[in-house]
């Protein structure tokens, strides 16, 4: 094997799933780059680096060096120290300050801020404050190193072994020899594969109760994430198994022991999900058992008086659901687009208003609180800020012991609100309050596991009132007239019209597709109906990969719409300033949650931080969790839901087959406001129309329900 030495000119892709990395690489004495290739996950530009791989000639990109070994290095020259520093590996420092202390301090500059920090204040500009985050950084970044060092031999990533650092500190070695299987459990991105990865190498066997407990654990998890609260027992162990490659049954037994997981019935669950089912169902007992402090009314009279208030006349069906709204403990309201759901809220809200001003309306999503607050011209919340974080605890501050002040909670998008998010919101409910979800059914479920509102609609022992006409204002619309043929199975008109809210552009390859959409977002749309690129349109994919799958049209929208030279990248992702960005998991701390969008408004390489602006909000990224976002010019439906856009442009193309669902598409259209355009083929809509044989989630929630049955007859 060949071995080549430098430092880290730059970094010119990075995947994030397996760590391939290209990268260009100045080597001592030599004036042109080299082109370097191979996995070098976390890999960072200004990092010294000895290679060892081989010389091979790619027929487009010329002569490459394919790595196959990397050891992370300490500069040692005055340019390889500047680049170092410059790149924000050290906080405290960034290019103007790398450039003045190098300038001072030449090659010793390493060993200054190493064993002489204080000699920094001799460099213009850094006072005492600067020095002091510079030394903790820097001890920091050493422990880190050494860290790194040990993990870099078992295959962990530098930007992983920083995250084992911050939860482990000064045991983060002795803890991964020890059981590296808890890093899948506790490291967020360290999943059962890679830690299977390390214990291999660390010489655990195939069969150590470690590896199957975790490997069941993480098959479950893995079910969960695509919806499952539970799973029947033997497929779980034939999953597992298949995995593994041994027979896991042995072991089932004893995780049920230990309380980690919960068999019923030759079902399975983790304990966490089985006691949120458990749970919901018996709030929900509680609830409707408790009194009402509201004064019984005449309902009759309360609607009439509301028709009159507000100056509407309800339809039959819209009478009863304000009726029965304001008359028992517990209502479900669904309904598809047009079909008045707003306006049966208003009118409840009108209502209740007169008899208390104890009222708390709110969605599971940031965009879905704040159209709920523009319909009823009242405040709303998000569920997770109304709940509130409690960090002492680990849970809400809002819960049984301390409940929510309320006499009638109104909750919409309902049908995004998952397994674990309705039992802590059902807890946090006083006995005596009235609870209101409003939701529509035939939208996706939500991302997180379970399908609650669906199984509370169909256990058939629960107040529920279906609202099914489309009112004549909203027949007007080809959005909502499109999404109702959609949902009933039918194809969408797609006829030309001029003053249409709807459109289809066919694309018969991905490739004329993509350059539809790039054209559609970049110019016409902006020119014709004067929307902003960015925040007034949302391209929504069915799937990930692909040309016009999530990942490339971020990448080629990001060129088009925001290209920037001064970009951080991180696992494969660019930022730079102006960039839309979402959140993909929730963050209590920085009170940001999963499918949340907003922009890049600051990148500090001296602070090592990123600022995001969310509805104005700024948020602070360190960058070491900058794995937290995603580009947003073009998402997923499912991560899209709850929230709305002035236009929606939507592929949809054969190339997505195994995602082309009835539901996906409704839901799809649904997210539009005033426009929306189909690019792809009309294949491609009818498959998607036709196939209503979306994935089954496998829950529990209905068989703890079904007792209720008896207490409401």
């Amino acid at each position: 094997m060949d071995q080549i030495f430098g430092y880290i000119e730059r970094i010119t892709f990075a995947n994030p799933d397996n760590g391939f990395t290209v990268a260009r690489l100045k080597q001592p004495r030599k004036q042109e780059l080299t082109t370097i290739v191979g996995a070098l996950p976390g890999l960072t530009a200004g990092e010294s680096v000895r290679l060892q791989g081989e010389w091979k000639t790619n027929p487009t990109h010329g002569m490459q060096f394919a790595v196959i070994e990397c050891h992370i290095e300490t500069p040692s020259d005055v340019v390889g120290i500047q680049k170092y520093l410059a790149s924000g590996m050290v906080q405290g420092i960034g290019p103007a300050y790398a450039k003045r202390i190098v300038k001072m301090f030449g090659e010793k500059t390493l060993d200054i801020i190493d064993q002489k920090p204080h000699c920094l204040l001799e460099v213009s500009g850094i006072g005492q404050k600067r020095v002091d985050t510079i030394k903790r950084c820097w001890q920091e970044q050493k422990a880190i190193r050494s860290v790194m060092l040990f993990l870099q031999k078992y295959g962990v990533s530098p930007a992983f072994a920083q995250k084992l650092y911050k939860l482990y500190g000064d045991d983060t070695v002795e803890r991964v020899q020890e059981n590296p299987y808890t890093l899948a459990r506790e490291i967020r991105g360290i999943g059962f594969k890679s830690a299977d990865k390390i214990a291999e190498k660390l010489g655990f066997p195939k069969d150590a109760t470690q590896r199957i407990d975790s490997g069941v654990e993480y098959t479950l998890l893995e079910l969960a994430d695509v919806g499952h609260t539970c799973y029947p027992l033997n497929d779980l162990c034939e999953k597992a198994g298949e995995m593994l490659e041994v027979d896991v049954r042995g072991r089932v037994g004893a995780l049920e022991q230990e309380e980690r997981i919960v068999i019923e019935d030759e079902v399975v669950w983790l304990k966490g999900l089985w006691l949120c089912e458990k749970g919901i169902a018996r709030e929900l007992e509680r609830l409707m058992k408790g009194q009402s402090r509201l004064r019984t009314v005449d309902t009759t009279k309360a609607v009439d008086w509301v028709e009159e208030q507000l100056k509407i006349e309800l339809a039959t069906n819209q009478r009863e659901a304000v009726k029965s709204s304001i008359q028992e403990k517990f209502h479900i309201i669904t309904g598809g687009p047009g079909t008045g759901k707003s306006t049966i809220t208003n009118a409840i809200l009108r209502i209740t208003e007169r008899l208390s001003r104890q009222i708390i309306l709110a969605a599971p999503t940031g965009r879905a609180a704040k159209r709920m607050s523009e319909i009823t011209k009242r405040g709303a919340s998000t569920i997770h800020s109304l709940l509130k974080f409690d960090f002492s605890k680990k849970g809400f501050k809002h819960n049984r012991e301390n409940p929510l002040t309320c006499d009638l909670i109104v909750i919409d998008e309902a049908s995004m609100i998952d397994t674990s998010l309705m039992y802590s919101l059902l807890k946090a409910i006083p006995d005596h309050a009235r609870v209101l979800l409003v939701g529509d059914v035939h939208q996706l479920p939500s991302v997180g596991p379970g399908i609650v509102l669906k199984d509370m609609i169909d256990s058939g022992v629960l107040p529920v009132t279906e609202l099914t006409e489309i009112f004549r204002q909203a027949a007007g619309s080809r959005i909502i007239t499109n999404a109702h043929k959609i949902n009933a199975g039918e194809f969408p008109d797609l006829s030309i019209e001029k003053k249409s809210d709807f459109f289809f552009l066919k694309g018969e390859e991905p490739e004329e597709a993509l350059e539809k959409i790039i054209h559609l977002i970049s110019e016409r749309l902006p020119k014709f109906y004067r929307f902003d690129p960015i925040d007034d349109i949302q391209v929504l994919a069915p799937m990930k990969r692909g040309v016009i799958g999530i990942e490339n049209l971020n990448l080629t929208l990001q060129q088009v719409l925001n290209p920037q030279e001064d970009v951080i990248l991180n696992g494969g992702r660019r930022f730079g300033v102006g960039d839309k960005v979402m959140q993909i998991r929730n963050d209590y701390n920085k009170e940001v949650y999963n499918g949340d969008i907003g922009r890049v408004r600051k990148i500090s390489r001296e602070e090592q931080e990123l600022l995001v602006s969310y509805e104005g909000r700024h948020v602070i990224y360190p960058f070491s969790d900058l794995d937290e976002l995603v580009l947003a010019y073009a998402t997923s439906v499912h991560k899209y839901q709850g929230s709305e856009c002035p236009c929606v442009v939507i592929p949809v193309h054969t190339t997505h087959f195994m995602m082309l669902h009835r539901n996906l598409l409704y839901t799809a259209v649904t997210r539009g406001k005033k426009l929306v355009v189909l690019v792809g083929t009309g294949k491609a809509i009818a498959i998607a129309v036709s196939n209503n044989d979306s994935i089954k989630r496998q829950t529990g929630l209905m068989k703890y329900l079904h007792p209720l049955a008896s207490f409401l007859m």
